[in-house]
């Protein structure tokens, strides 16, 4: 198959400014974002709770590493009968569906103006403006089963399928700033298209409000049945060993220093 050579004019005029455009339009949704997003407000009850599960757990995980008192008294806190946090918190079940509240379906409904509606259409513009062209070429070989991703408009049979088409460069742009976006604007940036589109595939946005009551029910089941086995049992003589000390050799007539020799 013979080589094809692309016109440096291509690079200028249809490469770059899809780059460009790609990456401009990245931060204009970033600021829009920013300034139509609402602040999400969060409760004193709900952390209250979430760091207490997690202060059980880490009790669980990590309890070998403080004495068998302490373990037992931390437990104590948690799961008495009668004083127990998680006895004593009562919480009601929330059974609310995302569906019904009108804050969470308004700010779904700006999620998808901000996200979608943007890249279907640059995309179109970019594919009606720059149809028919191809643009780059992979380093590397690849199968003809690439051939429909990469040369999107560009239905050649005789054409290798490193060669990318303008369309496809778009999307590859699309999903190929990240590392871009997050050195310019830092992280957990609204100009990522992959994280909104992993949130949407995920359900995180149409996620159920959690069961306080359920948690607590399950962390304190863990927790009455963790067992202390404590992990610092002989580490005095662990540390020493390591070092190659031993209580015979340390006080050694050899080895002390005589008063004279510190003048």
């Amino acid at each position: 198959m013979a080589e094809l050579l692309l016109d440096s004019h291509i690079r200028v005029w249809v490469f770059l400014p899809i780059v460009v455009i790609t990456f401009l339009v990245g931060i204009v949704r970033h600021y829009v974002s920013i300034l139509i997003s609402t602040q999400k407000k969060v409760e004193l009850q709900q952390v209250q709770d979430s760091q207490a599960i997690i202060r059980a757990r880490n009790l669980r995980e990590n309890g070998k590493y403080i004495p068998k008192q302490s373990f037992l008294m931390r437990r104590h806190f948690f799961n008495n009968e009668e004083v127990g946090y998680f006895k004593t918190q009562k919480r009601n079940a929330v059974a609310q569906n995302p569906m019904t509240d009108p804050s969470m379906m308004t700010d779904m409904l700006k999620g998808n103006l901000i996200n979608v509606v943007p890249m279907i259409m640059i995309g179109g513009w970019i594919n009606w403006t720059f149809s028919g062209f191809v643009t780059t070429k992979v380093p590397f070989p690849l199968t003809l089963r690439f051939k429909s991703m990469l040369q999107r408009g560009i239905e050649l049979v005789s054409l290798d399928a490193s060669w990318v088409s303008s369309a496809s460069w778009y999307f590859l742009n699309v999903f190929g700033l990240r590392s871009i976006y997050t050195l310019v604007l830092g992280e957990n940036n609204a100009a990522d298209q992959t994280q909104h589109i992993q949130e949407q595939m995920s359900g995180a946005a149409m996620a159920m409000p959690s069961d306080p009551k359920a948690a607590f029910k399950a962390e304190w089941e863990a927790l009455e049945l963790a067992e202390h086995q404590y992990g610092l049992k002989n580490i005095e003589n662990e540390l020493i060993g390591s070092v190659g000390l031993n209580y015979d050799n340390m006080y050694h007539q050899n080895n002390l220093i005589e008063p004279n020799n510190l003048m």
